[in-house]
């Protein structure tokens, strides 16, 4: 199965990484709140992270803060499109089906219910 992180990360501000491995990278999304918070929450976009990132703490280079495991686990991809992805999560905080979602305004994370 795949595997996912979620880091906290202190710069350029206080924010959570979502990951998602997908082949040979990590797909990456930036969430201003906490992955668990109830409600869409908006996501932004980031370029791919590399493959340590699923385990790695500590500082980044570039002098860009540092970052530290929230969560972590595997995942199983339910539906994949350009504009969705449906994912279940099972880590050591999330549980469950989680979707992102691409609208004009920008991407969403949501937990879906059971």
């Amino acid at each position: 199965m795949p595997r996912f992180a979620i880091l906290t990360h202190d710069h350029p501000f206080w924010h959570w990484d979502v990951l998602l491995e997908k082949e040979a990278v990590l797909r990456a999304w930036r969430v201003l709140a906490a992955p668990d918070s109830l409600g869409a929450l908006a996501l932004e976009p980031l370029t791919d992270h590399r493959m340590l990132y699923l385990d790695y703490e500590g500082p980044v280079s570039g002098d860009r803060g540092e970052v530290r495991q929230w969560d972590a686990g595997t995942y199983e991809m339910v539906t994949e499109s350009e504009v969705q992805l449906i994912v279940d999560l099972q880590g050591r905080r999330l549980r469950g089906r989680f979707c992102l979602t691409q609208s004009a305004v920008g991407w969403n994370w949501q937990q879906l219910p059971p």
